[in-house]
C-alpha cells in the first residue's frame, strides 16, 4: 500500500496548537453554541417524560464495540423520538464521547462539524494491519527493538505537530463511485486515494512501554487516527498500528462529562422494558 509520508510541521505552527482553532479558544465556544435546549449528561441525566422532540443535547460515552449508529438506534427507541443526529461517528472498537441531539436540536449540529477532537490511543509497534487497527488481522511484521523514547519525541516534534498530510485507510467510509471504501476493502480490491491535509495541533506522547506507545492527540476534523499509527510507524522504521481509541473531547465537550449507556437506561427505563445488551 502507497503512503504519502506526514508533511514535516512548518516553522509558523506552534508546537501547542494554539495557531488553531483549539479547544480552548473562545471562537470555538462561541460557535458551539446549544444552549437553547436542554443538555443531557452526567450531572444532567435524563429523566422519564421529558419532552426530548423538543430537542435535547446529548453527551454519551460509547462502549467498545457498539457502532455509533447503534446508539442513535438506541437513542431513537428510549425517547421515541426519530429525529436524532450525531456530529460524528466512531470507529466501532473506539470508545468515548459521541454528541447526539434529538428534535430541533438537530439544526444545531452544524455548528460541530468542523469542531476539532481531542484522542487518547496506543500504537502496537511492529505489526500492521489492512484497517491500520486491530479490527483487521496483521499482515506484515517488522523488528521494533531499535524504536527509543527520544526517538518517537523526536518523529512526533517534527512529523506529526501542525499541518500533515494523509492518506485515507482502505477501510473508512469514504465514497468512490457511491460505495465506501471498506466495500471494496473487504473484497481485497485496493483503490487509490489522494491524500488529503490535516492538522494536528498537538501530540503528545504520554507512553511507551514493550513495543506500546501511548499518545494523546488534538486533532482537526478529518483526521484519522488509524493513519497517525500506521504513518508514525513507517516513521521510526517499523510498522504499527492502532490498538486502542478513546475520543475525550469535540470542541468544548468532555468525555468526563458524559453519560454512559448503562445509566441511561437505568434513567429512562428503570423497569427494564427494553432488552439491551450491553
Amino acid at each position: 500500500m502507497s503512503t504519502v509520508p506526514p508533511t514535516k510541521k512548518s516553522e509558523n505552527t506552534d508546537p501547542a496548537g494554539k495557531t488553531g482553532p483549539g479547544i480552548s479558544d473562545p471562537e470555538t465556544r462561541s460557535v458551539n453554541d446549544f444552549s437553547a435546549f436542554p443538555m443531557i449528561s452526567a450531572a444532567n441525566p435524563p429523566l422519564p417524560g421529558m419532552d426530548f422532540g423538543s430537542g435535547t443535547v446529548w453527551l454519551i460515552n460509547k462502549p467498545p464495540k457498539w457502532t455509533s449508529f447503534r446508539v442513535v438506534g438506541l437513542l431513537r427507541k428510549l425517547t421515541e423520538v426519530k429525529k436524532v443526529g450525531h456530529a460524528g461517528t466512531l470507529d466501532p472498537l473506539a470508545t468515548g464521547l459521541l454528541v447526539l441531539c434529538t428534535g430541533r436540536a438537530t439544526k444545531a449540529i452544524t455548528n460541530l462539524i468542523g469542531a476539532d477532537k481531542r484522542y487518547e490511543c496506543e500504537i502496537r509497534l511492529g505489526e500492521s494491519t489492512p484497517s491500520y487497527d486491530s479490527e483487521t488481522l496483521p499482515d506484515a511484521s517488522s523488528p521494533y527493538n531499535h524504536v527509543t523514547e527520544d526517538q518517537i519525541r523526536k518523529v512526533i516534534e517534527n512529523y506529526f505537530t501542525g499541518p500533515v498530510m494523509q492518506v485515507p485507510p482502505m477501510y473508512s467510509a469514504l465514497k468512490h463511485k457511491g460505495q465506501p471504501l471498506y466495500k471494496y476493502a473487504r473484497k481485497g480490491e485496493e483503490i487509490s486515494r489522494p491524500a488529503r491535509e490535516v492538522t494536528l495541533y498537538d501530540t503528545r506522547l504520554t507512553g511507551f512501554n514493550d513495543g506500546i506507545i501511548s499518545l494523546d492527540v488534538h486533532c482537526s476534523k478529518g483526521t484519522y487516527i488509524r493513519t497517525v499509527a500506521h504513518d508514525l510507524g513507517k516513521m521510526l522504521g517499523t510498522l504499527g498500528h492502532l490498538v486502542s481509541l478513546r475520543r475525550t473531547a469535540i470542541g468544548t465537550f468532555r468525555s468526563d462529562d458524559a453519560l454512559d449507556i448503562a445509566t441511561i437506561l437505568d434513567k429512562i427505563d428503570p423497569d427494564g422494558n427494553y432488552t439491551i445488551s450491553l
